[in-house]
């Protein structure tokens, strides 16, 4: 009987993702609005890019962040919405427990690198604004290489604890996933292994990567807004202003949904809320991001418009 339990303990090869209606003109629906939004991000995110690439007036540190940012969006989009709208078509809706496993890895390690991102182009913003004459001191083309490239590195080490903990955690023959992707609570609420160590590591680490880089954000824009008060001019203000809000909504829509969701330390939140709240941040703000960036900025827009009379 010791063998029967540890065959049903390890024969989860697959899980079910159950998505989000088993309506079949719902499923339609939704699979349409997805294509749609999904389809905007990567061409948003891409014309970004693009037009930082091609234009030497945006090779600045703070349009290169943004191109880094962008990538970042297609990767981490790409990581959930190809699969999720393959699913809301398919009869069976399932996946590997070895591509589920991978795309817990890639959605945490992409959601770490952008939480580091949004914090270094925050600091550059503060390095512009607050110390303007010392900026391109700061600001080398060295320290943004640094800055850029150590975002992604953290980020990549970031996911590999979390993903190497649930990877190793027990499934029954239970296998049905209350959600659209793999994601950490509804894995850990399947899992028949006591998860308590898991979840504690889990929740830790969050707190730590998501409070960090809030906390490193929201100083960096508190001390912009004080800056941007001192100057004497109505203009002046206006314009300084316009840059950091677009920075600001992005961020405080990223961090809020995220901080709602991984810094508790119970995964109680019922699974509807659950997916609607990770539509946000999977679906809605990598489509945003290019949005608030790039239309509310002059700069791009007028190098954008170049590149197209050009060609």
């Amino acid at each position: 009987s010791s063998f029967q339990e540890m065959t049903n303990v390890t024969t989860v090869l697959e899980f079910r993702l159950l998505g989000f209606s088993s309506n079949p003109h719902c499923q339609i629906l939704l699979f349409t609005v997805f294509l749609v939004i999904y389809i905007l991000t990567i061409l948003g995110n891409i014309i970004i890019i693009s037009v930082v690439t091609l234009e030497p007036q945006l090779h600045s540190p703070m349009y290169r962040f943004l191109k880094n940012l962008s990538f970042l969006e297609v990767c981490y989009t790409t990581t959930i919405v190809p699969k999720m709208l393959a699913n809301l078509l398919a009869k069976r809706k399932s996946i590997s427990f070895s591509g589920c496993m991978a795309q817990l890895y890639y959605f945490i390690s992409l959601g770490a690198t952008e939480c580091y991102l949004l914090a270094v182009m925050a600091y550059d913003r503060y390095l512009a604004v607050c110390e303007p004459l010392h900026y391109d001191m700061a600001m080398t083309a060295e320290s943004y290489t640094r800055l850029a490239v150590g975002s992604w590195v953290t980020g990549v080490f970031t996911g590999l604890l979390p993903c190497l903990m649930v990877s190793r955690l027990h499934f029954c023959s239970y296998n049905l996933i209350d959600h659209f992707f793999c994601d950490i609570s509804p894995l850990l609420k399947l899992s028949c292994s006591d998860t308590t160590a898991t979840e504690t590591v889990i929740f830790i680490l969050s707190l730590l990567v998501l409070s960090s880089c809030f906390l490193l954000t929201l100083v960096s824009y508190l001390l912009i807004i004080l800056s941007i008060l001192k100057i004497p001019s109505a203009s002046g203000r206006r314009i300084t202003f316009s840059t950091c809000s677009s920075h600001l909504m992005v961020v405080t829509i990223y961090y809020g949904t995220m901080i709602s969701m991984y810094v508790r330390p119970t995964y109680n939140l019922s699974s509807e809320l659950n997916k609607a709240v990770s539509v946000l941040y999977t679906v809605v703000t990598p489509l945003l991001n290019p949005v608030i960036y790039s239309l509310r900025n002059k700069a791009f827009k007028k190098a954008l418009e170049k590149i197209v009379i050009r060609h």
